[in-house]
C-alpha cells in the first residue's frame, strides 16, 4: 500500500488558501487599497440606489447618457492628474489650462479661420507646452509643485481673459469641433463597437494568461480570467443596450475610453510607466537606479497639461462655446477628487488610470443626482467636499495599514 507524502509547510499553506477564503482578509484588502475597484463599484451601486429611490429618472437611459457626456471633460483631465498623483505631486493649474486651451482652439477656428483639426492640435500643443514649463520649473529649481501650479492657475486664467479679448465669450459653429461631444452612433454601430470591445478584451486576457503560464507565473486555473471576461462583457452589453435605448453610443465616451485604455497601457506596460511608479515610490532610490527623475517629472507634467487641453477641447465642444468661466468653478476640484476617491494614492507610487474613469463616474453621479433633486449649490459643494475628505482619510488609513503590514 502506497503512502502519499504529507505536503510541506508551503504546499499546505497554499492548499489551505485555495480552499478557504477569509472574509476578514478580503475586507482588509479593500481597506488597504488592494481591491479599490471593488470599493468604488460598491459605492456606485449605493449612490445609484439612493438617488433612484429619491428620483426615478436617475437610472433612465436619457439621464445615464447625459451622465456619460457630463463626465467626459472631468475624466479626460483626471487621466493626466493620475500621472501627477503617481509621482506624489499635485497640479492645480489643470482647470485653467483646459479653459485656455479651449479658448485658443475656438479663437483660431472662429476668428482666424484655421482648419478645426489644426486648431485642436494647437490647443493640445499649448497645454503640453504649459505642462512642460511647469514641470521644468518644479524639477529644476526644486520648487514645490503646488506652488508652481498655483501660480500657473492664476497666470493661465489671466491668459484666458487675454485670448478671449473684449467679447468675453465665443460660440463654436464648426461641426467638426461640436461633433466631438454631440455625435451619437446608430444602434447597429453601437453593437458592432460592443462586439469589437468584447473580442479585443478576450484576446488580451487570453494572451496575458498564456504568457503568465509559459513563464510559470500566477495560477494556471483559467476560471478567474473567464469570470473577468464574462463580467466585462456583461457590463459592455448592458451599457450599449442602455445607450442605444436613448440616442446611441456617444463619440465622447469612446474618446474618453480610448485615452484611459491607452494611458493605462503606457503606465502599466512600458518602461516609462515603471519609471513613473519608481519615482513616485522613492525618488532617491529611482535616481540611484539610473532613472532620470527630472526627465520623468517634466514628461508627466507635460502629459497633465496635454490631457487638460483635451478636456478643454471636449468641454468647448459639448457647450458650443467658451467664455471667461471656462475651466473654472469646481472643475479642478472634481478632476483631482475623482482619482483619489477611486483609489489613486495622494502619497504617490500607487494607482491606476482606470481610477480617472471610475472616479469621474462617482463624482459625476453624485453631482448629477443632486442636480435632479434640485439641491442648492452650497449643499453640492459640501457633499462633494465631504466625499473627497472621506476618500483622503481612507487613503491615509490604507497607507498606515500597508506600512504596518510591511514592518510585520
Amino acid at each position: 500500500m502506497s503512502i502519499t507524502p504529507a505536503p510541506t509547510a508551503p504546499e499546505a499553506r497554499e492548499q489551505e488558501e485555495k480552499v478557504k477564503v477569509d472574509p476578514r482578509q478580503m475586507v482588509r484588502r479593500v481597506v488597504q487599497g488592494d481591491l479599490s475597484s471593488v470599493r468604488v463599484i460598491l459605492g456606485l451601486a449605493v449612490i445609484a440606489l439612493i438617488f433612484q429611490v429619491q428620483e426615478s429618472r436617475f437610472l433612465s437611459a436619457e439621464n445615464l447618457t447625459n451622465l456619460m457626456l457630463q463626465i467626459t471633460t472631468i475624466g479626460l483631465i483626471s487621466v493626466g492628474i493620475v500621472y501627477v498623483l503617481l509621482l506624489g505631486e499635485i497640479d492645480l493649474s489643470v482647470g485653467a489650462v483646459s479653459g485656455l486651451a479651449g479658448a485658443v482652439m475656438v479663437v483660431l477656428n472662429v476668428k482666424h479661420g484655421w482648419n478645426p483639426y489644426l486648431a485642436i492640435a494647437a490647443a493640445v500643443a499649448v497645454g503640453a507646452a504649459i505642462g512642460c514649463a511647469q514641470g521644468f520649473l518644479f524639477s529644476r529649481f526644486v520648487v514645490p509643485s503646488f506652488v508652481v501650479t498655483l501660480a500657473g492657475l492664476l497666470t493661465w486664467q489671466g491668459a484666458l481673459l487675454q485670448v478671449l479679448g473684449k467679447t468675453g465669450s465665443l460660440n463654436v459653429t464648426d461641426s467638426k469641433i461640436t461633433g466631438l461631444a454631440n455625435i451619437f452612433y446608430s444602434n447597429t454601430t453601437g453593437w458592432i463597437i460592443a462586439v469589437v470591445c468584447i473580442v479585443a478584451y478576450g484576446l488580451v486576457l487570453a494572451i496575458g494568461y498564456r504568457r503568465r503560464v509559459a513563464a510559470g507565473l500566477g495560477d494556471k486555473n483559467p476560471l478567474p480570467q473567464v469570470a473577468r471576461f464574462v463580467l466585462v462583457g456583461a457590463i459592455v452589453i448592458a451599457a450599449v443596450a442602455i445607450l442605444n435605448s436613448d440616442r446611441g453610443v456617444p463619440l465622447a465616451l469612446l474618446i474618453l475610453l480610448g485615452f484611459v485604455i491607452g494611458m493605462e497601457y503606457v503606465v502599466q506596460k512600458t518602461t516609462f510607466g515603471r519609471h513613473v511608479f519608481a519615482v513616485g515610490g522613492n525618488d532617491e532610490a529611482a535616481r540611484r537606479a539610473g532613472i532620470r527623475v527630472n526627465g520623468v517629472r517634466v514628461a508627466v507634467f507635460s502629459i497633465s497639461g496635454s490631457m487638460a487641453a483635451v478636456g478643454g477641447v471636449m468641454a468647448a465642444s459639448r457647450l458650443f462655446a467658451v467664455n471667461q468661466n471656462s475651466g473654472g468653478n469646481e472643475l479642478l476640484l472634481l478632476a483631482i477628487a475623482g482619482p483619489v476617491i477611486a483609489g489613486t494614492s495622494l502619497f504617490g507610487g500607487r494607482g491606476s488610470v482606470w481610477t480617472a474613469l471610475l472616479g469621474a463616474l462617482v463624482i459625476g453621479s453624485i453631482s448629477n443626482g443632486m442636480d435632479l433633486l434640485g439641491l442648492a449649490s452650497p449643499i453640492k459643494y459640501m457633499v462633494t467636499g465631504g466625499v473627497l475628505l472621506l476618500a483622503v482619510l481612507v487613503d491615509a488609513v490604507a497607507k498606515q495599514q500597508r506600512q504596518t503590514r510591511g514592518r510585520a
